[in-house]
């Protein structure tokens, strides 16, 4: 309990460890921008213009929003990244962040770029998790008309079979290299077939230990009765469940979707049942890990805490391998390090890719953070706290 009592995310010293004088000056400027959504809006609009225009932007992008959010633009650079965080005992998810092109030939390409990343993970005890988006490797449409259960032509069944061909290869090189595989969650209008194909894999791989995990967004009402479904049915066919637990993404874009479209949102009635839900899913995951493997990808304290807390009052070690807490790279900074410094498994989420083509990603990360009342003020105070305590002005 000793160990317990001395975890805190107020920790500036522990969280900023792995940050230079000139690094946490940078994320000081950085984060003072970001909180700015005038600022934001305007790079959103102007950035992709930029890039089509071929003006000079790269250098700029690469030293401010990318170093801080990015692992490197390629593979090599993002392992440099993980080598310097894995000296604090911090892991991390390799996630390509090249948001999906479209074509057959690029879901193709794809493959070999996500396998390439495991066969290297396997190298190295830093690298534990690598992610992926089903809709890397298959068109929006296609997914769209299997969530509603119409009926495919045959060329769209041969399509599918393709996708399920490509999700399988990647899951299959996960088991083979014992990497993880984190399967992101999408829009609800598309997740029934990524929850199908996801079953499917931990069925094939999750036999004796945790290979693959779903991804169960919170935000949405319906989503912890149907982690409890989902363990019933790992049960039921002989397989272990992982369980990514995550508050949510796709918020304005669902709650849109459904004024428009007049049916009932899927997304909870406020950011306290929202929490409640979160709360009750880490219980839930605890109380059964003898059945499935918990994922606590979060930058909210009190449940990264209460997570913290139950391990210690059911006498299960820090380090068990079937808990995992994940924040992203270039925030949350706190969390982070003081977990890993009490001996907690905890990893940061690095995205990795061009530049140009990983923009999309980081400005809906820039967008995220605006919108997160509260969350820029915290990432600001704590800095500003460890610049003072470091005596930087």
């Amino acid at each position: 309990m000793e160990k317990q009592l001395s975890l805190s995310f107020d920790n500036t010293a522990i969280a900023f460890e792995a940050k230079t004088d000139h690094a946490l000056k940078k994320a000081n400027f950085l984060f003072s921008n970001i909180g700015k959504p005038w600022l934001v809006k305007f790079g959103s609009v102007m950035t992709p213009i930029a890039f089509k225009l071929r003006l000079p932007i790269k250098g700029i992008i690469k030293n401010t929003i990318f170093s801080q959010f990015c692992g490197g633009e390629s593979l090599e650079e993002a392992a440099t990244t993980a080598l310097q965080l894995g000296n604090y005992h911090v892991g991390v998810v390799l996630d390509y962040g090249v948001e999906a092109m479209e074509g057959e030939d690029s879901y193709d390409a794809a493959v070999p770029e996500f396998i390439r990343a495991i066969q290297y993970a396997a190298t190295r005890p830093d690298i534990p998790f690598i992610a992926i988006k089903v809709t890397g490797f298959a068109r929006f449409e296609l997914l769209e008309k299997v969530h509603r259960k119409e009926t495919l032509t045959t060329a769209e069944q041969e399509e599918y079979i393709r996708v399920r061909g490509r999700v399988r290869a990647i899951a299959e090189a996960g088991a083979k290299h014992n990497v993880a595989i984190l399967i992101d969650a999408e829009e609800s209008w598309i997740q029934g077939p990524v929850d199908e194909l996801t079953d499917e894999m931990m069925a094939l791989f999750n036999k004796d230990k945790v290979i693959i995990y779903n991804t169960f967004q919170m935000y949405c009402h319906d989503r912890y009765a149907f982690l409890q479904v989902s363990l019933a049915k790992a049960q039921e066919k002989g397989y272990l469940l992982g369980a990514k637990l995550v508050r949510g993404a796709y918020m304005e874009k669902e709650n849109k979707r459904a004024a428009e479209n007049n049916y009932p949102t899927p997304i909870q009635p406020s950011k306290a049942a929202t929490d409640k839900d979160y709360d009750a899913a880490v219980k839930f995951c605890i109380d059964n890990l003898d059945k499935l493997a918990i994922f606590i990808g979060t930058h909210n304290e009190n449940s990264c805490m209460l997570a913290a807390h139950m391990l210690d009052q059911k006498g299960i070690p820090h380090n068990h391998s079937h808990v995992s807490f994940s924040q992203l790279l270039g925030m949350s900074d706190n969390i982070t390090f003081n977990l890993a410094h009490a001996g907690y498994n905890v990893t940061k989420y690095l995205p990795y890719g061009p530049v140009k083509d990983v923009m999309p990603y980081l400005l809906r990360r820039a967008q995220e953070n605006t919108s997160i009342a509260g969350q820029m003020g915290r990432e600001l105070g704590l800095i500003r706290k460890e610049m003072k305590r470091r005596g930087l002005n």
